[in-house]
């Protein structure tokens, strides 16, 4: 049977997706200097509720307010307070008013906290972020009391998010973060329970699987965002990258989305970084620019049944059925472009056959965005996918 977009995905919780289409994460910056949802979020995502995907991701809500993406990310680092609860439950009824459902992505900077925010900030072993310009700061190794705590971290803020009313959670281990710098011999090199071999390095994310799964229950969604490699040399790479996702297979989760890259190395937007890139041991795309991570997916596919989301190229509706149909994906997840065309998912379910070049279609963005969106939108276009 053919897989069409507009068919549902039933995941392994049970809990079903509407259609095959995703909006990806992408940072907002746009909550309080308290990490408080605003209002301004609320209406982005009513808008992209109304815009006719399946599912969609937050950007990045924080578990610690010293380790920020950037400044205007959400953060639950504790218990909520009243207002922090009436804060996520509005922004969860804004973003689930179309019947689709709203993931929380969950997630911790580590070395690539920007200095304006933590100068020392916490990694798994004291390798400073290889970019010049003084952005990133000298990272400091965390102890093994210290991760026990944001193990804990994890899974308090994908209970927060369950009891405000999102549907799922998403807990980000790719873009060299935390939990995917941990995975990395290249920024991880502890030699303790949490680095060395490949089982070590992965024990953390595994913990804060565990221990989120533990607080949620068995109905409700619980997805990983992994690298399928670092494409640096020495780093994480795609046999690492397999075996990690059978093992979250057997974790019970209920989705993986195959993404690649770090800052330092920026697959994720399909550019170039500063070394020369690590090629790895799965066939060159044939799509051109498009669907950057569909073979590795094609890969994986063969060794796991848990179910696959791929994001990053996307822009042809061909592409996206072929990548349904052929079993390289069971979730297309889109991310830029609809920073300026907010139903895209709409407008392709209703057979569209290509989404704009954002550098060419700024003038879409709708008017009820409001000034301040506007902007925030337009500043995402040259911003990371995260």
């Amino acid at each position: 049977m053919t897989i069409t977009l507009s068919d549902p995905l039933t995941l392994p919780c049970g809990a079903t997706l509407p259609n095959r289409l995703a909006k990806a994460a992408m940072t907002e910056g746009m909550a309080t200097p308290d990490g408080l949802p605003t209002a301004e979020l609320e209406r982005l995502y009513g808008l992209w509720s109304d815009g006719g995907a399946g599912m969609l991701l937050s950007g990045n809500i924080q578990i610690d307010r010293d380790h920020l993406e950037r400044p205007g990310n959400v953060v639950i680092d504790r218990p909520a307070d009243d207002a922090m609860m009436a804060a996520l439950t509005s922004w969860a009824q804004a973003a689930t008013r179309n019947g689709n459902h709203f993931w929380a992505q969950i997630s911790h900077a580590g070395r690539q906290t920007q200095s304006n925010v933590n100068k020392h900030p916490k990694a798994p072993s004291a390798v400073k972020l290889g970019l010049p310009g003084g952005q990133f700061g000298e990272p400091v190794a965390l102890t093994i009391g210290e991760i026990e705590i944001l193990v804990d971290g994890f899974a308090l803020a994908a209970k927060t998010c369950q009891q405000a009313g999102f549907t799922g959670a998403q807990i980000h281990a790719a873009h060299g973060y935390l939990l995917s710098s941990f995975l990395s011999p290249r920024s991880n090199q502890r030699n303790d329970k949490y680095g060395g071999s490949l089982e070590n390095r992965a024990r953390f994310l595994l913990a804060a699987v565990a221990k989120s799964r533990a607080a949620v229950g068995p109905d409700f969604p619980i997805s990983v965002k992994l690298n399928s490699a670092d494409f640096q040399k020495g780093g994480f790479n795609f046999e690492d990258s397999l075996q990690v996702v059978q093992w979250l297979e057997e974790a019970s989760v209920d989705l993986v989305e195959i993404s690649g890259g770090t800052y330092e190395q920026p697959a994720l937007i399909g550019a170039d970084g500063i070394e020369e890139k690590e090629e790895q041991n799965v066939a060159p795309s044939t799509k051109a620019r498009e669907a950057y991570f569909v073979d590795f997916a094609t890969a994986m596919q063969e060794a796991v049944m848990v179910p696959l989301m791929v994001t990053g190229g996307f822009r042809t509706r061909a592409a996206m059925e072929s990548a349904l149909a052929s079993g390289a994906a069971d979730l297309i997840g889109l991310g830029r472009p609809m920073c300026v065309m907010t139903d895209a998912p709409k407008q392709l379910l209703e057979g569209l056959k290509s989404l704009p070049r954002l550098e060419d279609k700024l003038h879409l963005l709708p008017d009820s965005l409001g000034f301040l969106m506007r902007f925030q939108m337009i500043k995402a276009v040259a911003s990371f996918a995260v």
